[in-house]
């Protein structure tokens, strides 16, 4: 059964280009080393909550947007065997393009897929 990894971020709404060239890089990256898909969301229907919610979670500020996105692997093991590589890869390098301390991350398995 395939294996997703699931993220949230807050972005600088300044900044969705430069986060656009970075998603697309780590795509990249993802897909050569055995990812099915990527796909990554740039918010736009994304209320703040009083008790829970995508802003409140990632600690967005005014001039920021809330990004969500998931990588779908083969499985666990795929996506374990990866990693090391992608985190060694040069393009993953450098300064991210959103505050990664606020960078909410999990791996998921897959309950049913349709």
């Amino acid at each position: 059964m395939s294996y997703a990894d699931c993220f949230a971020a807050a972005v600088p709404s300044a900044n969705k280009a430069g986060y656009l060239r970075h998603a697309e890089q780590a795509a990249e990256c993802f897909k050569e080393n055995g990812a099915l898909s990527v796909t990554e969301c740039w918010g736009h229907d994304v209320a703040p909550g009083a008790v829970t919610s995508f802003p409140l979670a990632v600690q967005c500020a005014e001039d920021e947007t809330v990004v969500v996105g998931f990588v779908l692997w083969p499985s666990k093991q795929t996506r374990d065997d990866a990693w090391g590589k992608i985190m060694q890869d040069p393009r993953m390098a450098g300064p991210m393009p959103f505050d990664g301390k606020r960078l909410i991350y999990g791996g998921f398995e897959t309950l049913f897929q349709k």
